[in-house]
């Protein structure tokens, strides 16, 4: 199993579909603040080398959580999207780590991956670019605009469509130049597998569980409690 990576956690967003009134990263799930769990999850992942969480430039929440004390945990100002986060924690591990150091970036809102993923993901038979993803097991239409709806133009074989998820893994130096170079270019980057696929990388697809869900909309949240009460009944009285 590979060791000794860094996980980096973009935490600079607001997540307005939420509609609430703090960033989502910070609504409370069984009591606890979402990026609080998430990064109790990850503490718990084996060979970690540490964490690196990019923050709004505005954030005065972090500093309160519990883990924003511990020692593998460090600190970056994100920036306005996503990609933009990720390249400044990556930016801040390239002046401190060899760049084949293996880097997973997980989202701040998937509290729930569970470590039987974590393994697989870094299982040393896995390519050193990989994600955790899904096989489609809905039927999946592909829509075209009409009269102002939306409406089917065709059925996708779904055979070959997976739905990505986080973590995604690849060495820092390969990772940090591929999306630097695509925002410098302007390319829509959604996820880090797909500035590594801009450049000609073919990410391994690691089919990971259901439940990695990721918080975007208010009933996400019920799900997401749902599974984590699941998950750690037998020891929720010493969370």
């Amino acid at each position: 199993m590979i060791t000794d990576y860094w996980v980096v956690v973009p935490a600079a967003g607001v997540g307005k579909r939420m509609g609430a009134d703090r960033p989502k990263q910070y609504l409370p799930l069984l009591g606890q603040p979402l990026l609080s769990l998430t990064l109790r999850n990850i503490l718990t992942w084996p060979g970690i080398a540490g964490i690196v969480v990019a923050l709004s430039g505005e954030d005065d929440l972090f500093r309160h959580l519990k883990e924003a004390a511990h020692p593998l945990v460090h600190t970056v100002t994100g920036g306005a999207e996503r990609s933009d986060s990720v390249l400044a924690a990556l930016k801040f591990l390239s002046e401190r780590e060899a760049n084949d150091t293996p880097v997973l970036v997980h989202d701040a809102a998937r509290p729930c991956v569970a470590l039987e993923d974590i393994a697989a993901l870094l299982d040393s038979g896995v390519s050193s670019t990989a994600l955790l993803a899904r096989p489609a097991s809905d039927t999946v239409k592909l829509s075209r605009l009409e009269d102002r709806k939306n409406c089917v133009e065709k059925t996708l074989d779904r055979q070959h469509i997976w739905l990505a998820q986080t973590p995604q893994r690849a060495p820092l130096g390969l990772l940090y130049s591929c999306l630097n170079r695509a925002l410098e270019q302007g390319q829509a980057v959604t996820d880090e597998a797909s500035a590594l696929e801009i450049f000609g990388h073919s990410p391994q697809l690691v089919a990971g569980q259901g439940d990695n869900i990721k918080v975007t909309h208010p009933s996400d949240i019920m799900v997401a409690e749902a599974i984590l009460r699941l998950r750690y009944a037998p020891t929720e009285d010493n969370r």
